[in-house]
């Protein structure tokens, strides 16, 4: 089995009825950031981190949490040979729909940085995103991104550039897993379910949560000149807008 980003994935019907995540511990946003703490969210793109942890950024923002997101890169690659998104228009477009998506989320004044690291080549920067986490980071932050394993390179080569740099900090990491619903299934090895804490939404943080991903409108409709469907498809939303989020800890 590969961890391709293809199709429709598994359904989030499938998720739902997999006795295993309703076991799965519960934590709280005051465990998961202590006070004194910082919580930094790195981005692979400008949607991840709404997609990943817009519900726990809210709890944190309410207990007054300092919060920091970085993001990678401006989301350019998303719509190859795309005249209707050609990459000039998404470098600006993207971070702006990021933006109004933090707004809505009511996160508006949170300090974002940009990388500007080239969509899909994380990897080949990771040198650039470790020295640029290296000089902002602090020993006490919470690092949260996305999980070293979820499929999408540019996630990946995040995700293990963030561990190696938290390592050396003395950060804790947290990693959050949103490809992994597409490519993996109930019970696949490959993924550290040991690891899987839920973080429960209340109604309100849900609805915002849902708000916050429409802002990122490049991401929600087709490309009629690439015949490209939406980059997050109904079956995408259904297993990332669920009553919890999920993390590895």
């Amino acid at each position: 089995m590969s961890r391709r980003i293809v199709g429709e994935g598994t359904p989030e019907s499938h998720w739902a009825a997999w006795p295993a995540m309703e076991a799965w511990p519960r934590v709280d946003a005051a465990t998961l950031v202590p006070p004194e703490c910082r919580a930094v969210v790195v981005a692979p793109h400008p949607d991840d981190e709404v997609l990943g942890c817009a519900g726990l950024m809210m709890q944190l923002a309410a207990l007054d949490r300092e919060l920091l997101l970085i993001g990678v890169t401006d989301g350019t690659g998303s719509h190859p040979g795309s005249r209707q998104w050609p990459p000039q228009r998404l470098a600006k477009v993207r971070p702006r729909e990021s933006a109004q998506a933090m707004q809505r989320l009511g996160l508006g004044r949170v300090p974002v940085i940009r990388a500007g690291i080239a969509d899909t080549r994380v990897e080949m920067e990771r040198t650039q995103l470790a020295s640029l986490l290296k000089a902002r980071l602090r020993a006490n932050d919470v690092l949260l991104t996305t999980w070293r394993q979820d499929g999408h390179p540019d996630h990946e080569a995040t995700g293990r550039t963030c561990a190696e740099v938290a390592e050396r900090k003395g950060c804790t990491l947290i990693e959050l897993p949103i490809w992994t619903w597409h490519w993996s299934a109930p019970g696949d090895s490959r993924v550290p379910w040991h690891r899987a804490r839920r973080i429960p939404l209340s109604q309100i943080q849900q609805e915002a949560k849902r708000a916050a991903i429409g802002a990122h409108a490049s991401q929600l409709s087709p490309d009629t000149t690439t015949g490209q469907g939406a980059i997050l498809t109904p079956a995408t939303l259904a297993r990332l807008l669920r009553p919890f989020e999920v993390v590895f800890l």
